[in-house]
């Protein structure tokens, strides 16, 4: 008995040492396509809107970061590379179809092992479960706005379930009555209150399915903005004729123009929104004829409201989140990361979407709150990329990072520190689908720094599935063969809008030869070389 009793203490002690008494909480709230000209404290075109009351209070007791971008800016990969630390080609998140094995949920385990409770409520979208996740509640799939369909750990009834084109398997799931993002703050907010385990610090990771597209918000918002001009873009309905864009995405003599990216604007060819709203536009207006002008301006306000309503609903859960917090004593102690798993254009280019390399589809917007480490009102412009975001977290949570990360911790910038000498000077970016899903943007890579935007269109697809000249899935989704191979540069000081492809400008010339050099240092460095992909690394050659 006696031996019994001191074999249960060691075992106690180790237990009870794997924890740390001043471990913060973490919520991690993460929405689907909120890019920051949506997010008032970023001071965008939409900031006089107000669209976002209760997400810039918290953002004025924390920091906001300026300068933050996905590697990926698709849904999948980026959610892959949160979890991860990694790039894409290292953890083999390339595109939707790439499930995240559940043994790769690194940041999950890593928590865990720590000693956190965890659990996932929200969008989830990486085919395989959640692991590591003492409780999890996420949507099946990219899902539905009204009643989704929860795959829980915890109860429900198996059904086979369709995730995408290529996927249905059974898992547990529940049914829900109302708006995803009411459904998702009310489970997790169950789960703070009611079931996780209060005696270990938590750490929750709330994914909003809103403001993906297609927009559909809760019955409250129909009136929110309806009478409200929005302010539109500056190059919603011209682009500079050759000046923007290269061969590689307007083809020769723009041959290609109707037919690679979707937009806002009508096209006979390509996929644009305003055959989507032309009859609910008509049925408003009396069937009144509208040019093709009026008739992008009028889908451009209906597309922004709809998107817009969406934020509201995040913005209005989010509050009740903090509420919680509040009246639990729970505020000081938690750190509360609000983040998007990209951008997403809103008119701009007349593109809709993400998917590019150009600014309004890879800035991700961070804002970071933690009274105990932050000072209230700050900012910050050090360049980080979602590869950073696991890292940082454990970091903040006293927990060594571990060498399979890629990404660095940007926590000194939280305490307000000076950017560190060896901190990075170009984030890489890597789109590796190419002409998919109807939005028919070519496979690109290329390095941003805080001057200048240096971008490869390869235009292939890396696999040998989608390599025929046309295919169609069950979705109808367009996959073709190769477009040209061309370079972008843009020079982000003077043109922030990205209206001129200055790649051929002789000024920038000895600038372009450095950023080369750095782009493919950094694509050796990370260990993104194509040695797997012979077909790319010989069109890399060609185009040098």
């Amino acid at each position: 008995m006696k031996q019994f009793s001191i074999i249960a203490f060691i075992l106690l002690a180790g237990y009870a040492c794997s924890f740390k008494s001043d471990q913060p909480n973490i919520l991690f709230i993460m929405a689907d396509d909120h890019c920051d000209r949506a997010i008032g404290v970023y001071g965008g075109r939409l900031a006089t809107l107000n669209p976002t009351p209760n997400l810039d209070k918290l953002a004025n007791e924390g920091m906001v970061f300026e300068n933050v971008f996905c590697t990926n800016s698709i849904c999948t990969p980026s959610r892959a590379t949160i979890l991860t630390g990694q790039y894409s080609h290292t953890n083999k998140v390339y595109d939707l179809y790439n499930g995240l094995p559940g043994e790769q949920h690194y940041l999950l385990k890593e928590m865990q092992t720590a000693g956190y409770a965890t659990a996932v409520v929200g969008k989830w979208h990486l085919r395989h479960s959640p692991q590591f996740a003492d409780y999890f509640a996420v949507i099946a799939g990219q899902g539905r706005y009204m009643n989704p369909v929860i795959h829980v750990s915890e109860g429900g009834q198996k059904r086979k379930i369709r995730f995408d084109s290529t996927l249905e398997k059974e898992i547990n799931v529940i049914d829900t009555e109302g708006h995803s993002s009411d459904v998702l703050t009310n489970i997790s907010l169950d789960w703070l209150e009611n079931r996780r385990n209060k005696t270990k610090p938590f750490f929750l990771m709330h994914h909003f399915k809103a403001p993906h597209d297609m927009f559909v918000y809760a019955d409250r918002y129909q009136n929110y903005l309806d009478n409200v001009e929005i302010p539109e873009p500056d190059n919603l309905y011209d682009q500079p004729g050759g000046r923007f864009g290269s061969v590689a995405t307007r083809g020769e003599n723009d041959e290609l123009v109707n037919i690679i990216g979707s937009t806002i604007s009508p096209q006979s060819d390509k996929r644009n929104l305003a055959n989507h709203y032309r009859s609910k536009i008509q049925a408003l207006l009396g069937n009144k004829t509208l040019t093709n002008k009026e008739l992008t301006r009028y889908t451009y306000q209906l597309y922004l409201k709809e998107y817009l309503r969406c934020v509201k609903g995040i913005d209005d859960n989010l509050q009740r989140i903090l509420d919680y917090l509040h009246e639990n004593d729970l505020m000081e102690n938690t750190i509360i990361m609000y983040t998007s798993d990209q951008g997403m254009f809103l008119g701009e280019h007349d593109f809709i979407d993400k998917r590019w390399m150009y600014e309004e589809s890879i800035r991700m917007p961070l804002i970071v709150h933690y009274p105990k480490l932050i000072e209230a009102g700050s900012r910050n412009d050090w360049l980080i990329n979602n590869t950073d975001y696991a890292p940082t977290l454990l970091e903040l949570a006293g927990i060594q990072i571990p060498d399979y990360m890629q990404g660095k911790s940007f926590v000194g910038s939280l305490k307000g520190a000076k950017e560190p000498d060896d901190w990075r000077t170009a984030t890489y970016y890597r789109y590796w689908m190419h002409m998919a899903h109807g939005h028919n943007n070519p496979a690109h890579f290329g390095i941003r720094t805080k001057k200048y935007k240096l971008i490869f269109f390869y235009g292939v697809d890396y696999t040998d599935v989608h390599n025929k000249i046309k295919i169609e899935d069950k979705e109808g989704n367009r996959y073709r063969k190769s477009t040209p191979a061309a370079w972008e540069f843009y020079d982000l000081e003077k043109d922030p809008g990205e209206m001129i492809n200055q790649y051929s400008n002789p000024e920038f010339a000895n600038i372009i030869t450095e950023l080369k050099e750095e782009l493919f240092k950094t694509k050796k460095e990370i260990g993104d070389a194509d040695d797997e992909f012979p077909r790319i690394q010989a069109i890399i050659s060609k185009n040098m």
